[in-house]
């Protein structure tokens, strides 16, 4: 049976760290989204709230100020409601991103590890194939429950989303 070579060893954690510094980066992209979005919303409610208290400030009889105070429900909700989306659509794009990040380091894994049960297979000594078969159904059984979380999770998220 072979063991890992210490350049083996390093590139591992290199790979390791790399996909760390990806997610992290994707994290920051996000947040950085999201920030962005906020700042829009804080100066054009700024904008907004002046220009209200502006034309307030000029209202002549309390029935004016009722009608002015009237016409700002419905664009109030529509926007709370674009702003509920545009977070929506930021948080599906990064959950999207992780998910497809996530899977493909999962399956990177997978077949290293598939490898590695192969070399094992082949090197193992007599008598060990009981060891190994043990081996083989831990690998393919550990796969089978991974395809089903994963299945119904991506399940979860389209009902989710379906009812968003």
């Amino acid at each position: 049976m072979s063991t890992p070579t210490p350049q083996q060893l390093i590139a591992a954690q290199q790979a390791s760290l790399e996909t760390l510094f990806g997610f992290a980066n994707q994290a920051f992209a996000s947040i950085e989204k999201l920030v962005a979005l906020n700042l829009q919303v804080g100066k054009a409610t700024l904008a907004e709230t002046q220009a209200i208290v502006t034309r307030a400030a000029s209202v002549k009889d309390p029935s004016e100020l009722i009608a002015l105070s009237a016409s700002l429900s419905q664009p109030a909700s529509e926007k709370a409601a674009a702003y509920g989306r545009h977070v929506h659509e930021i948080l599906s794009g990064a959950q999207a991103e992780f998910s497809s990040a996530a899977t493909a380091q999962f399956q990177k894994a997978q077949k290293e590890t598939q490898g590695f049960i192969e070399s094992l297979t082949k090197n193992a000594p007599a008598g060990s194939e009981g060891a190994v078969a043990a081996w083989n159904s831990a690998f393919s059984a550990a796969n089978a429950t991974y395809e089903s979380a994963t299945k119904a999770a991506k399940q979860f998220v389209a009902t989710v989303s379906a009812g968003a």
